[in-house]
């Protein structure tokens, strides 16, 4: 099983672009397998964006992941 968790671009320069999964947690990811441009939710696996999922979709699953962090910390 892979998990992919969805960050929003920042900045791209080439085929690695700056990207932002929340809560300050910026990286460094490979974005040669997709079509994307700053501002676009990705999807990222293994330090590669994946795919790119709508706005949306991405919001509700890093709220879920939120909630799931915050319910461990209890």
């Amino acid at each position: 099983m892979c998990l992919a968790i969805p960050a929003l671009i920042i900045s791209v320069e080439g085929n690695r672009a700056n990207v932002d999964f929340g809560q300050g947690v910026l990286r460094d990811v490979n974005v040669s397998l997709v079509d994307a441009k700053v501002g676009d939710y990705v999807l990222v696996h293994a330090g590669y964006a994946i795919q790119v999922v709508e706005e949306r979709e991405a919001k509700e699953t890093l709220k879920i992941w939120n909630e799931i962090l915050e319910t461990d910390k209890q």
